[in-house]
């Protein structure tokens, strides 16, 4: 399903949101955590995770201390330099990824992993989240080395024997391959929609409501 037209079908309860929410402009505005550059740096560690649409987890890890800069992109395919349109059929294998750089003296890779399948996104979707469906959306952690597999298998067996979640966790672990950056477009999708629009996406407005995971 095409991205742009993924919450028109919402659009009417708009409204309704909002007001029942008691939300004001204000409540609905995106913030960014404090550390966020504008390229990214050198010399630090990276993680990668596959949540579903890559606007939609970018912009949780854009919201964290620590995290020093985010891209949107491609992984786990068997072609090179895929485009948006290659992967959205599911052919070629690809997940929509987020490649996140941190400062691990201020957050750690164990805490991005936590996040990331307590906050960022639903781990037990297999093959999908939310309205968006097909295996360019499946929930996915590439390790960049062994000590980060470990990690991310020590967090998946923790938050799957905690009860947070009444289905198994399905997030696989894959091996590290080709990061292919997405378009620029995809890039921080929502912020630049808030600057276009004056006014937040409506993913944005439902989950500050409550109403999305």
């Amino acid at each position: 399903m095409n991205k742009l037209y993924i919450f028109f079908a919402l659009g009417f309860a708009l409204v309704g949101v909002i007001f029942f929410a008691g939300l004001s402009v204000a409540d609905m505005k995106m913030e960014n955590g404090s550390d966020l550059m504008i390229e990214k740096p050198e010399g630090y560690p990276t993680a990668v995770f596959a949540g579903g649409c890559f606007w939609c987890t970018e912009s949780e890890y854009r919201a964290l201390d620590g995290v020093l800069f985010t891209r949107a992109g491609y992984m786990g395919g068997k072609t090179d330099n895929p485009t948006y349109q290659d992967i959205s059929t599911g052919a070629t294998g690809h997940a929509e990824v987020i490649e996140v750089t941190f400062d691990d003296a201020k957050t750690s890779y164990k805490d991005l992993v936590t996040f990331f399948l307590t906050r960022a996104h639903d781990p037990t979707q297999l093959n999908r989240q939310g309205v968006d469906k097909g295996t360019q959306y499946r929930s996915a952690i590439f390790p960049s080395d062994e000590a980060q597999e470990r990690i991310a298998k020590e967090v998946i067996a923790q938050v799957e024997a905690s009860g947070q979640y009444k289905d198994p966790i399905v997030t696989k672990i894959e091996p590290m391959a080709t990061f292919w950056e997405a378009e620029s477009y995809h890039q921080q999708y929502y912020e630049k929609y808030e600057e276009q629009n004056g006014q937040p996406h409506l993913r944005v407005i439902l989950k500050k409501a409550g109403k999305l995971k």
